[in-house]
């Protein structure tokens, strides 16, 4: 079979570009790691941040306290381009807003919401742009989910895989060949990525944790940073009996390699598989470690 492909095509001449993906809940008064990689990501206080608060029922106030910890982090310009119908995601301004940015946030919510109001818009294809010529997009929640091209919209939470328990829409499709789940521990999706997973094997299924963050660049490397982990879940070569099963009956899926990845570790998408990892305990002074390296170490210590 073949690997998926890295998340985005790499141009050897043009912008890095990067997407961070956070599984929501992010600390905004505390030490903010999460939020603070994205102000520096963004250029820091020469940098100009849009806030897409749409997936959000309370977008005023969403957009004030994001306006205030990128402040507080010493960011730099923040506008806010928030189109809550399909016909305000074609407005010029906010399209030229997006087109001078150096990030992109797109907040928590309804990703449903979301979608409906700027995939396939101006608004949208802009943040595509903004991507492209290297402005770091990221997104929180539903703004995480809508990163990729199939995204969850709705779904039954727990940790056994039913069939036809989840259902997917059209994203952004800044990621093409994962499937994003978020507030993922915390919230008990175990069992609809897998469901996910096991009806479309090409796809890998990536859950994040709340204060946890992807950090994808455009050869396909993740790092993750926050307080939690991703757990990956590559399904394909297992055997599943997802094209069979009733609706609603638990999925058989047997064979799936999963890996779960704390802060520290670095992760090729495009190979699937673990390149470098970092260790993050308090009482311990970090140091990075190739995986090969420790694979081998602890074959040694076994023998």
């Amino acid at each position: 079979m073949q690997t998926p492909s890295p998340t985005t095509t790499p141009s050897p001449r043009g912008p890095r570009r990067t997407l961070l993906i956070i599984g929501g809940a992010e600390d905004r008064i505390g030490r903010s790691v999460v939020l603070k990689r994205f102000v520096k990501l963004s250029g820091g206080h020469r940098g100009h941040i849009v806030v897409i608060p749409t997936a959000s029922s309370y977008a005023e106030e969403v957009s004030e306290a994001y306006r205030d910890v990128f402040t507080r982090l010493r960011g730099g310009d923040v506008s806010v381009v928030h189109p809550q119908t399909r016909r305000d995601a074609t407005d010029p301004h906010l399209v030229e807003l997006l087109d001078r940015a150096t990030g992109v946030f797109l907040t928590g919510g309804s990703q449903v919401k979301l979608a409906q109001s700027i995939v396939g818009m101006p608004v949208g294809d802009a943040i595509l742009r903004a991507h492209e010529r290297g402005a770091v997009v990221a997104g929180t929640s539903a703004g995480a989910s809508i990163m990729s091209r199939f995204m969850i919209s709705l779904g039954e939470e727990g940790l056994t895989p039913r069939q036809r328990a989840s259902q997917i829409s059209a994203g952004l499709g800044l990621v093409e060949d994962i499937i994003i789940d978020q507030h993922f521990d915390q919230r008990g999706r175990y069992g609809r990525l897998m469901s996910m997973v096991a009806a479309s094997p090409n796809l890998l299924g990536m859950g994040i944790d709340e204060n946890t963050a992807a950090e994808i660049r455009d050869d396909g490397v993740m790092s993750v940073i926050g307080a939690g982990s991703i757990f990956l879940v590559d399904a394909r070569n297992a055997i599943t009996d997802a094209a069979d099963a009733r609706r609603g009956a638990p999925l058989l899926v047997s064979g799936a390699v999963v890996h779960s990845l704390p802060t520290g570790s670095t992760f090729d998408l495009g190979h699937v598989e673990l390149t470098a990892f970092v260790e993050r305990h308090p009482d311990i002074e970090g140091a990075v470690v190739p995986a090969k390296l420790r694979s081998a170490r602890t074959s040694d210590a076994r023998h």
